[in-house]
Formats: structure tokens, sequence, C-alpha cells
């Protein structure tokens, strides 16, 4: 994929970042992937955890093309250099059209019944855990197999670069759903962009070219404020700076988010897309998404 020039490898040289105006904690620079390692470091990541302020104090390395995100190294698939990332495979986010990349996927997941090559995975393990799940027409109500279009745009309640500093605060905080964040910074011309940088496996069972979804996420840093602020191995956390406040709004984005991810309901805690929107969207300051 297109990228700007990298300034990482600067930091072989001089770890503490001073030479790109940078004070940077103890940390690694990381290039292995599935196949070996990457010809240049993919991203650089503290070697201790993440603690609230840690997002605002590097704020200064955008001005040489880095931005932040969370890693969370605690999982069973341990961090980054363990995550086979797939660069190569990436191609990028600015060659797709967002709402083209949603209908795709919409209209596929929509359909009323799998067909008989296809094998939306996970699906005995769902019954067995949530039991029976809703038809279709009752789990995407109100919308029905055609894709129903690109949610409005909504007016920001906070600037979105506070609004992620903060979101990256709480998720830094002991006790946290994550389990040992290290603060990343990734070479990346938008946040929206640092899944494909990295080659971010994550969405692996729904789609192989990360750069489509990034695409949509760069749609939603234009339209909600969303910023990237966490990845695990196959999560992704974004802070919104524009929420929704009204059910319709909720449940126009909801449709969008279950394009991008169905598995966030269909193998969720929600069965339907109007509790998903009720419950995970409306003032919703923070998506989450998780692949199968």
């Amino acid at each position: 994929m297109a990228t700007l020039p990298n300034p990482l490898p600067r930091l072989a040289a001089d770890p503490s970042g001073r030479v790109l105006g940078l004070g940077l904690p103890a940390g690694r620079l990381i290039d292995a992937t599935h196949d070996g390692p990457w010809h240049e470091p993919l991203l650089w990541h503290a070697e201790d955890r993440a603690a609230p302020g840690d997002w605002a104090a590097l704020s200064a390395a955008r001005t040489s093309g880095l931005l932040p995100v969370l890693l969370d190294v605690g999982g069973p698939q341990n961090g980054p250099e363990d995550w086979e990332l797939m660069p190569e495979e990436m191609s990028y986010p600015g060659d797709h059209d967002a709402e083209e990349v949603l209908a795709e996927f919409w209209e596929e997941y929509a359909a009323d019944e799998p067909g008989p090559d296809q094998d939306h995975s996970g699906g005995e393990e769902v019954v067995e855990v949530f039991g029976e799940r809703p038809g279709p027409d009752e789990m995407l109500a109100p919308y029905g197999p055609l894709w129903p279009g690109l949610a409005a745009a909504g007016p920001l309640d906070a600037d979105p670069e506070a609004r992620a500093a903060e979101t990256a605060d709480s998720l830094a905080r002991t006790g946290s759903w994550l389990k040992e964040p290290r603060l990343a910074l990734v070479p990346a011309r938008r946040s929206a962009d640092i899944p494909a940088v990295i080659g971010w496996p994550g969405p692996l069972n729904h789609e192989n070219d990360v750069a489509r979804l990034c695409a949509v996420l760069r749609s939603w840093e234009d339209r909600f404020g969303i910023r990237v602020v966490a990845l695990t191995f196959d999560q992704l956390v974004l802070s919104v700076a524009a929420p929704p406040t009204t059910t319709a709004e909720a449940e126009a984005i909801a449709a969008e988010h279950f394009a991008f991810c169905p598995d966030n309901i269909t193998q969720g805690h929600h069965e339907t897309l109007r509790e998903y929107a009720e419950q995970e969207v409306l003032n919703g300051r923070l998506w989450s998404f998780w692949w199968d």
C-alpha cells in the first residue's frame, strides 16, 4: 500500500526518540510478519504497561508522521510480534469506497439464509452458548436485505483527539478489559489507516484486505470523529467524538456496524440490531469490534 516515509528506522540508532523530537520510554521496534521480517519496522511499542497520560505525552509524535495506538500484549496470542502481521496483503484505503464496501458486506450477510457454499463461521458454537438466534428479518429490523445506505454525519461533542486521549486513558487504567496495554506508534497518514499499515490480521475470516475496512474507518473519521485507539489480536476499539443521540441515528450506524463486523450481532450479547443500537451505539463514546 502507499505509505508515508517511515521515521521508525531512525529509532534503531536513537531509541530515546530525541532524533524525532520525542522522549520515548524503553520500547521495541516490530518488523515480524507471518512471512518473516519486514523490510522496515512496522511499529514501535513501549516495554511497560501504558498509564493514563501516556497518550497525550506522545502527541508530538504526530509531527513526525507517527500516530498512537494501544496494543494489548496480554492475550493468548501475546504481542504484535506473534500476531502474524500481513502488510504485503494490504492495498491502500484511499483506493476503496466506504459505501461500496459496506453495501457488499450487507448484501452478503443480510441474506435470508446462508447458501450452500456459505459458512457463517462459529454458528454451532453460538447456538450452544447463546441459544437459537432470531431470524434475519427480526435480527436486522428495521432494515431488510437491501443495503439501507450510509448514516448521516453527526455533530462533534468533543475534539476527536481529546476524545481519543480520554478513551486511551480509560483503557490504560488497571482493571480495564485490556490485559496488558502498550502504547505504540505507527507511521500512518490517518488513524483510520493504522490496521492496514501494520497488516493487522484481526478480521481475517471476514476480510483479508484490511485496507477495505480502513476505508470505512476513514469515512467514520469524517462523519463521527472516530480514532483507532486500541488493537488486540482480534479486536478493534474506536473512540467516537460524534456519537448518535437518537434511536434512529443509532440504528442507522448499527446497520453499518453489522456490515463492517457481523459477529458483533450474530455472535454477540445482543440478539437484534435494534438492541445492539440501543445498548452499544446510542450515545456511545467507544465502539468495539470483534471477529471470530
